[in-house]
């Protein structure tokens, strides 16, 4: 049995009085959060799995049926991965950065602001939503210029990771204008440049920082584990940055994990009220996370 399955069968059984409960539980954190904007990385599992893709969809709506505005920024790693291998090129990271030349950034550009884009933007019209895709280019919205990626071990040493972009500024303002009119934002990590020119994005930085612009409640992003794990494999549910510094240090924090605790340090020092790394793979981890005072996955707190 699936863990979607199992879920279905667990809802069955639930009596109609213990129902209504579980919801007037939710209402304390309808009303806390009511107008706040949630800011969601969504990626990994949670993209490629039909029945959690839906789930993910259900709970994005529902949100915003209840007055919070949700803005989705997506990945597309394996996606893009895919599409390369099928083009005979092999991707390649620097410090959990894929190294982008042009003929992988036209790849990027196809299979993120195409195929994933939309597949994301017709799953939450389904479930119910009005939702809008976004690049950087819509609105003006995400200035870039090519990424100086310093060495960790030698800083003065500098990797070329191509057509990565770094992010100059965000104007949210076209975010902000579809939040008004209860469209819910879905945006592509593709800035551009001052010479029109294309940059891939990390979708966590992205994340990071739409969600310090638009002084978001929450910042959470899902992701392929519980949180934060330490050496023996358990559970880190809240890090300070003085923690996360000695697990970088050590090795705990390492890869594609990197960008993300990076971007979930800045913005809770930048005002974001609470940043969650949470486990996409759980069946409607979004709800459980915000609507529930159940501690899920890990909260990075500013000091």
């Amino acid at each position: 049995m699936t863990s979607t399955e199992q879920t279905l069968v667990d809802i069955s059984s639930i009596l109609p009085r213990e129902k209504a409960e579980i919801l007037a539980q939710a209402l304390p954190y309808i009303r806390k959060f009511h107008g706040k904007t949630m800011v969601i990385k969504y990626g990994g599992n949670a993209m490629t799995d039909p029945a959690l893709q839906q789930d993910f969809a259900e709970d994005v709506v529902l949100l915003k049926l209840v007055g919070i505005n949700p803005v989705v920024v997506h990945g597309g790693g394996p996606q893009i991965e895919n599409l390369l291998q099928r083009l005979g090129k092999k991707g390649e990271f620097k410090q959990g950065m894929r190294v982008t030349d042009a003929e992988t950034m036209e790849v990027v550009e196809w299979v993120l602001a195409g195929q994933v884009q939309q597949d994301i933007v017709g799953l939450i019209n389904q479930a119910g939503g009005k939702a809008v895709g976004l690049t950087g280019r819509d609105g003006a919205m995400i200035h870039a210029k090519k990424l100086k990626l310093a060495d960790r071990q030698d800083p003065a040493l500098e990797h070329d990771v191509g057509q990565v972009g770094d992010i100059v500024g965000i104007d949210p303002s076209v975010v902000k204008a579809l939040q008004d009119d209860a469209f819910i934002p879905v945006v592509t990590p593709i800035g551009f440049g001052e010479h029109n020119e294309s940059y891939n994005i990390n979708a966590d930085v992205v994340a990071a920082k739409l969600a310090t612009v638009l002084q978001a409640e929450k910042l959470l992003m899902l992701t392929n584990i519980p949180g934060v794990l330490n050496k023996a494999g358990e559970l880190l549910t809240e890090l300070t940055p003085r923690q996360i510094d000695e697990l970088c240090a050590d090795g705990t924090i390492s890869g594609g994990m990197l960008p993300k605790i990076a971007g979930a340090i800045d913005a809770a020092k930048s005002g974001v009220n609470a940043v969650h790394i949470i486990d996409g793979r759980v069946p409607h981890a979004l709800l459980l996370e915000i609507l529930s005072d159940q501690p899920f996955g890990t909260m990075i707190r500013s000091h």
